[in-house]
């Protein structure tokens, strides 16, 4: 007579996971964790805490779904639903970019101008996306006066989402960069635009098949979408700054392109990997 296998435990499930996820270039054993631990509903701690559960059939397919999925490429931002952004949860799916740390260093700058600007300041965020450049600078800057625009009726509705998860009083406008909207009212513009060349090969496959091309692509040399942000800013105020996000070894074209256009380049902000992320141009 033959006896059904025993179900396997949480150990034996996160084994077996890491050891898959290890093998992929793109993914990582403890991912198996935060997999599991969100079917589960569970912390790390706790998950390793109760690691010697007998694990039911349900959910072993639930895992195992969200595993292929990952071994696929898909991120794990979208397979959670969320991603951490500035110490807030932001809920995420495959309708916008994945946000990540470099552009926190666009943040920091802006909060860094906060002294210098009005004190119920008017910000606008170009290329919102998720919403979570948006939603932190208002949180942020208590009494600050945030406009975000996307041309995608899709991101803004994941951006207006987390605004209303997280308390933020921000306005979401569908538009193309500032256009349709009164640029000269505002006292400060972010934008992390699209900024990577399609041709460079200096994208992953898993990003480029998963993350939307919208969000990613501008061109040869990448310059695409700064040079039509740039343009529907011409009204915008003498002295104004704005922060764009770029990549790497964009400052001196982009530069070269804002400068014909009025715009001079005032400051350069380095990520933590010394690697230039964040201009600030002024007119």
């Amino acid at each position: 007579m033959t006896h059904p296998a025993a179900p396997p435990t949480i150990r034996e499930l996160l084994a077996a996971a890491r050891k898959r996820l290890a093998a992929a270039p793109f993914a990582s054993g403890r991912e198996a964790h935060l997999l599991l631990g969100h079917v589960l509903a569970l912390g790390e701690a706790s998950l390793l805490a109760h690691d010697a559960e007998y694990v039911g059939d349900d959910i072993v397919a639930r895992f195992e779904s969200l595993v292929v999925r990952r071994l696929a490429g898909e991120p794990v931002a979208y397979l959670l639903g969320r991603r951490e952004f500035f110490g807030r949860l932001f809920a995420v799916d495959a309708r916008v970019l994945v946000p990540r740390p470099e552009t926190e260093h666009l943040v920091e700058a802006a909060l860094a101008l906060a002294d210098a600007l009005p004190p119920r300041p008017r910000i606008l965020d170009l290329g919102t996306g998720s919403g979570c450049i948006a939603v932190t600078l208002a949180l942020e800057l208590p009494g600050s006066r945030v406009v975000a625009t996307d041309r995608s009726p899709s991101a803004l509705a994941v951006a207006s989402r987390n605004a209303a998860a997280l308390g933020a009083p921000i306005g979401l406008v569908g538009a193309a960069w500032s256009n349709a909207l009164r640029a000269e009212r505002f006292d400060l513009v972010v934008s992390n635009p699209p900024y990577l060349d399609p041709t460079s090969g200096e994208v992953a496959p898993e990003v480029a098949r998963w993350e939307p091309g919208a969000a990613l692509w501008a061109g040869s040399g990448g310059l695409d979408a700064y040079e039509s942000l740039l343009d529907s800013l011409v009204p915008v105020r003498a002295g104004t700054p704005l922060l764009l996000e770029i990549g790497l070894g964009q400052r001196q074209p982009l530069a070269a392109l804002a400068a014909g256009r009025g715009w001079h380049l005032a400051a350069v902000h380095h990520d933590l990997a010394g690697i230039e992320r964040v201009v600030e141009l002024r007119r």
